[in-house]
């Protein structure tokens, strides 16, 4: 996901795509522990990704300065 991608998303979209992530996150831990975990750069993927909501969520949501 790219930074332009998700700077043109509204907070609500941004709030859905966050739970949709932190929940892959979990699955993504879970199939790491049992072994099953293939492609072991998404969980990289995915942390960056939720980082990347965050970030750019918080600066929408925070109050403009005079």
């Amino acid at each position: 996901m790219k930074a332009s991608d998700v700077r043109a998303k509204t907070p609500d979209e941004l709030t859905e795509d966050l739970g949709r992530l932190k929940k892959e996150q979990f699955n993504l831990r879970f199939q790491k522990a049992t072994g099953q975990l293939e492609n072991t750069a998404r969980v990289r993927q995915v942390r960056r990704d939720i980082a990347r909501i965050q970030t750019v969520l918080r600066a929408k949501t925070a109050p403009k300065s005079a």
